[in-house]
């Protein structure tokens, strides 16, 4: 299946010059209606194939479910192949001859980021390709008039997007742990995963809520996250943007974005927006930063750290079941100010912890903490005191005078 659906060309002037002169001797027109006949043909036999092999799931024959497993599988391959000959046929084409439009040059263009990828990370490469060819068709094939056909298809296009994304978070969760061997930085393994999980909230969850009653279940994590996505974010609301994002991915990707990872996302918000407050001179801007991230912290222990069984460190699990006690005894306060007061001052100080633990690096930010935590009465500002020492020689004695 890979070796034909994932056939990438090579990008190299031979190449191009082959493919030109073999559709330069085609009339365009008709090639390009002949390329969306056979794609539909071969997606047409892909959802009988798709239906067969769902209807066989309970099959105790072994033999008859492999067999339509085997179909499922080369009617997809048959699919992909079908679409990634028609970019290369008729997109390719118009872009060359500069007839193209906006939105077919940006999706050749996507195309070659796709197949670049391919010798430096290979999985990222096999699940984006898949993924970007059943994007190419998805709107044509929402034109369907036959409802029963456009509503297999869609399950079809979902239940493989699922699988594809689930790929490259594992992907992006495995990239972490090599960054972190290597000691290198990932904010680009970062990035990618953030992106991962908006396109999928974006674009496929809301395909898959319309699809079934018992999907309706996940319209509240739709909404909180189209409640932070709305116009021109700055950077704080994209950080608040991305806790959303991570604290989703609990309901759908739990072992392809594990607990690790996960809270290697979090901290990563964490990290950005002590940044974004030891920067900020504005008095009001610095204490909006604060709150965003308190709710990062909270929302990191609310579904990550709380729930979380097994620890490397048998001191560590206890000392943060201390934590945890404490924080629950703060949610039993029932003036909200002072609520939010304790739950900040509580959060604060265990972020000091570790900050402490690299005080060098940290230095700047555990200065602005303290000086924050001092404000909110949490703290106290110890005065300095000295003492001055007058050495005085009388004879064969010494006296030291000292004076506070």
């Amino acid at each position: 299946m890979e070796q034909r659906s994932l056939r990438v060309v090579e990008t190299n002037k031979t190449f191009f010059s082959k493919i030109t002169n073999s559709i330069s001797k085609l009339l365009v027109p008709t090639r390009i209606g002949l390329n969306s006949m056979i794609i539909s043909m071969k997606r047409n036999s892909l959802i009988k194939a798709y239906m067969n092999y769902i209807s066989l799931q309970n099959e105790t024959n072994e033999e008859k479910k492999d067999l339509a497993s085997k179909k499922y599988e080369d009617a997809y391959s048959l699919y992909l192949e079908s679409i990634d000959k028609n970019i290369m046929e008729n997109l390719y084409k118009k872009v060359k001859n500069g007839i193209a439009n906006d939105f077919e040059k940006e999706a050749l263009a996507k195309y070659y980021f796709v197949v670049s990828l391919k010798d430096k990370h290979y999985l990222e490469y096999k699940y984006k390709k898949q993924e970007y060819l059943l994007k190419i068709d998805y709107e044509t094939a929402s034109n369907m008039k036959k409802e029963s056909l456009l509503k297999t298809y869609k399950e079809f296009y979902v239940s493989k997007m699922d699988s594809l994304y689930k790929g490259l978070l594992k992907n992006y969760s495995v990239e972490l742990t090599d960054n972190n061997k290597k000691d290198m930085p990932s904010e680009k393994t970062f990035d990618k995963i953030f992106g991962t999980l908006e396109t999928y909230v974006s674009e496929i969850l809301p395909i898959k809520i319309s699809l079934k009653e018992e999907n309706k279940k996940y319209q509240e994590e739709y909404d909180k996250y189209e409640e932070v996505a709305i116009g021109k974010l700055n950077e704080q609301e994209k950080i608040l943007k991305n806790m959303v994002l991570i604290g989703i991915s609990r309901k759908f990707f739990t072992h392809s974005l594990p607990l690790g990872a996960t809270e290697e996302c979090y901290n990563w918000l964490i990290e950005q927006m002590r940044y974004i407050i030891t920067m900020e001179t504005n008095k009001k801007k610095q204490e909006k930063a604060y709150e965003t991230l308190i709710k990062i912290i909270e929302d990191c222990n609310l579904k990550l750290l709380s729930t979380k069984v097994y620890w490397d460190d048998p001191i560590e699990k206890e000392q943060y079941k201390i934590f945890w006690n404490k924080y629950n005894e703060i949610q039993k306060i029932e003036n909200e100010e002072e609520k939010q007061k304790q739950t900040t001052i509580l959060f604060l100080k265990d972020d000091l912890k570790k900050l402490y633990k690299n005080k060098r690096k940290n230095k700047k930010i555990l200065n602005i903490y303290t000086n924050y935590l001092v404000e909110l009465g949490a703290m106290k500002v110890l005065k300095n005191s000295c003492k001055t020492i007058t050495y005085v020689l009388k004879g064969e004695k010494r006296v030291w005078n000292m004076q506070k």
